[in-house]
């Protein structure tokens, strides 16, 4: 089901949304990775899955888990995560997800951004990334914002891009150290995109 729904959403957000994803490469074929990303929209996983070789597994909001919605995002390795508190459970999934050797996508800011801007990082990632101890990707999604705001419930074409940092190694890294330095990559991406969207537009 991954496959072919992987190559539906291919056609779909190349056509409707112009995709394209830099950086690719970045991302190790096999093992655990941890893949960490800003959050613009519903349209994050399947924007940051659809192009690489390999299935993801993603975090979603627990009450997404509603009648046929909720069968079909379980097939496709998600699972439920409590938002606004610690949620051990979805910790421990995390890390044994991690250290089967799968990739794993996370938004450790939360939410959805409310202005397309990144917000701070969530309590609780450094954390994760101490007790995987895998190789961390930082990802940077642009454009997602534009195309399905929270105002609105419907989404609408616009050029997405996406880009792959390389793999990070935090296992001899002080705790305090983490979450800054993966927020720092991040944006470094975010910005980026936007020079290179800046240079085509000009």
């Amino acid at each position: 089901m991954w496959k072919f729904l992987q190559m539906l959403c291919y056609i779909f957000t190349v056509l409707v949304f112009d995709l394209k994803a830099y950086g690719k490469r970045n991302v190790p074929t096999e093992g655990g990775v941890l893949l960490l990303a800003n959050h613009q929209s519903f349209l994050d996983p399947v924007l940051v899955a659809v192009k690489l070789n390999r299935a993801v597994s993603f975090l979603a909001r627990s009450t997404l888990w509603k009648g046929a919605f909720g069968w079909l995002i379980t097939s496709l390795n998600a699972f439920p995560v409590k938002q606004g508190r610690g949620d051990l459970g979805a910790m421990k999934q995390s890390i044994a997800v991690l250290q089967a050797g799968r990739a794993l996508l996370v938004f450790p800011e939360g939410a959805r951004t409310n202005d397309g801007e990144m917000a701070p990082l969530a309590s609780g990632i450094s954390l994760l990334i101490r007790r995987a101890k895998v190789p961390v990707v930082p990802v940077a999604i642009e454009g997602g914002f534009k195309a399905w705001p929270r105002s609105s419930k419907f989404f609408k074409p616009a050029k997405i891009r996406v880009m792959f940092g390389e793999p990070i190694d935090f296992t001899n890294r002080n705790a305090d150290e983490i979450a800054p330095e993966v927020e720092k990559q991040i944006r470094l991406l975010i910005e980026s995109l936007r020079a290179i969207e800046n240079k085509s537009i000009g």
